[in-house]
């Protein structure tokens, strides 16, 4: 090994994975960022994915293929299923989730991780604000950190894997707030989970409105392209 401090970051192109990123560097670690193109509707996020590992420096930026359209049962993956627009976001867990998406996204990202020599994964899960998604919880990172130690070469043979959820008790306000005090350039991040064919974000679905509610609640523009606060 060559002494560095090597994380691998899970990188969407959305506003929480950027600072995920951001975070990441701040603590020291040279960043290896993956991306998954897994046939979601919104694949506007993986250019924006490009800029900020771009823009934030990473020693290497990979897109992993993953066809998780064939599975379909989400709202992102599965054509027959609306992405709900313009009603309250409620309790439970929404059409948008993704089948086991993390659980699959970290299994490539550990894999990934054991290839580079890193020890430290990062994403930009968030249980505080709202998602009603099971594998954004603590819980579950947990588990899977216990996983990767069973499971792989490099955790059989004594290094152990640790998951890092830097913004998962944060609310958007204060994850807006804190990408702006690291320079994260929000301008380049995409959040919409519905575009439409240029990229436009439509300002109506749940990722949409969590992010407008975030910039405002935060005092800050959103200076991404299209943004309605």
């Amino acid at each position: 090994m060559d002494g560095q401090r090597r994380a691998v970051v899970l990188v969407s192109g959305g506003l929480d994975s950027a600072v995920t990123l951001a975070v990441a560097r701040s603590r020291g670690f040279t960043c290896h960022a993956v991306s998954f193109d897994y046939g979601q509707r919104h694949r506007f996020e993986l250019a924006a994915a490009v800029r900020v590992a771009g823009s934030l420096g990473v020693d290497e930026h990979r897109v992993v293929g993953v066809n998780l359209r064939a599975l379909g049962g989400s709202a992102l993956t599965d054509d027959g299923i609306d992405v709900p627009k313009g009603g309250e976001i409620g309790p439970g867990i929404p059409v948008t989730y993704v089948p086991a998406r993390n659980l699959i996204f970290l299994s490539l990202a550990l894999g990934y991780a054991e290839v580079v020599g890193a020890r430290d994964l990062f994403l930009g899960v968030n249980a505080v604000d709202y998602s009603g998604y099971p594998d954004c919880r603590e819980e579950f990172l947990h588990a899977f950190e216990q996983c990767a130690g069973l499971a792989t070469k490099a955790g059989v043979t004594g290094d152990r894997f640790r998951v890092h959820a830097p913004l998962a008790r944060l609310d958007k306000a204060g994850i807006v707030r804190l990408g702006v005090e690291l320079g994260v350039d929000f301008s380049l991040t995409h959040s919409c989970y519905d575009p439409d064919q240029e990229g436009r974000v439509c300002g109506r679905c749940d990722s949409c409105v969590l992010r407008a509610k975030g910039f405002r609640e935060a005092g800050v523009a959103d200076p991404a392209p299209g943004a309605r606060g």
